[in-house]
C-alpha cells in the first residue's frame, strides 16, 4: 500500500551532490562558502534520510491504514521542516562568490522553501485520509505518490545550478553535502525490537524443546526402571513357586 509513496519519496530531489569533486579548481572563498553551507545541510538531509527510511518500512501489504497514515504524516512534517532549515542554511551563507551567485543563491532558497510548503501540504492531505476505508485510502496514497514525483522530478533547476560549475565542485568534497544512511529512528528501534522479540520467542521454542525432551527421557527412564523391577518381582516370585 505505501510502496509507491516511498519509491516516490527515494527518488525526491534533494541538496545531494553527485559530483566526483575530484577538481581542485575552487578557490579558498568558494571553498569556504561550501563548507559553510555543508556543515549545516548534513543534519537536515539526514532527517530527510531517516523519514524515507520509516515510510520504507511501513511498506508491507499488511500494515495497518491508521499506522501508515501516522508514520507518513511524522514522515512529512520531518522532511517539510529539513527543506525549510536548508533553504535557511543557503540563505544564511550568503552569495556564493562565483559570476551570479546571487540569484542563484535567492532562486535555491525559493525552491528550497516551496518543497518545504509542499510536504507540509502532502502532510495535511495524508492527514486528511479515511482510514476505516482501505480501498479509498489505498486511492488516496496513491494520489499522494503521484504528486511526490511532480514534487521531485520539477522546481530543482536552481538547486541544480547552485551544485553545479566550481560551487558544485567545492560543496561535492564537503563530507557534510554528502548523502547519509538512515540511522535506526523510532521506526528501526521498532524494528529492533521485533527482531529481539523473534529472538526472544526462538529462545523460548528451544527452552521448551530441551525441556520436553528432558520430560520425555525421565518417563522413559522411569518406564524401563518399572518394568524392570516388575520384571525382578516377577522372576523372583517364580523362583518361590519353584523352590
Amino acid at each position: 500500500m505505501n510502496k509507491k509513496l516511498a519509491a516516490a519519496l527515494s527518488g525526491g530531489a534533494v541538496l545531494v551532490l553527485t559530483l566526483s569533486g575530484c577538481s581542485d579548481d575552487s578557490d579558498n572563498k568558494v571553498n569556504d562558502w561550501a563548507k559553510k553551507v555543508c556543515d549545516q545541510v548534513q543534519p537536515q538531509l539526514q532527517k530527510i534520510a531517516n523519514a524515507n527510511a520509516s515510510i520504507q518500512q511501513q511498506t508491507a501489504d499488511n500494515s495497518k491504514p491508521a499506522d501508515v497514515q501516522k508514520t507518513d504524516s511524522a514522515a512529512f512534517q520531518q522532511i517539510s521542516q529539513a527543506y525549510k532549515s536548508l533553504g535557511a542554511a543557503v540563505d544564511s551563507a550568503g552569495p556564493p562568490p562565483v559570476d551570479d551567485g546571487e540569484t542563484t543563491q535567492k532562486e535555491a532558497v525559493k525552491e528550497l522553501n516551496a518543497s518545504s510548503k509542499a510536504y507540509a501540504d502532502l502532510k495535511t492531505e495524508v492527514d486528511a485520509l479515511d482510514t476505516k476505508d482501505q480501498a479509498k485510502f489505498a486511492d488516496g496514497l496513491k494520489g499522494i505518490a503521484d504528486e511526490l514525483n511532480k514534487i521531485s522530478t520539477s522546481g530543482d533547476q536552481a538547486l541544480k545550478k547552485l551544485q553545479s560549475g566550481e560551487v558544485g565542485v567545492a560543496m561535492s568534497k564537503q563530507k557534510g553535502c554528502q548523502k547519509p544512511t538512515a540511522s535506526t529512528g523510532p521506526s528501526g528501534s521498532a524494528a529492533a525490537g521485533s527482531d529481539a522479540s523473534s529472538e526472544g520467542a526462538d529462545a523460548d521454542n528451544k527452552d521448551a524443546a530441551e525441556k520436553d525432551a528432558a520430560e520425555k527421557d525421565a518417563a522413559e527412564k522411569d518406564a524401563a526402571e518399572k518394568d524392570a523391577t516388575e520384571k525382578d518381582s516377577a522372576d523372583k516370585d517364580s523362583a518361590e513357586k519353584k523352590g
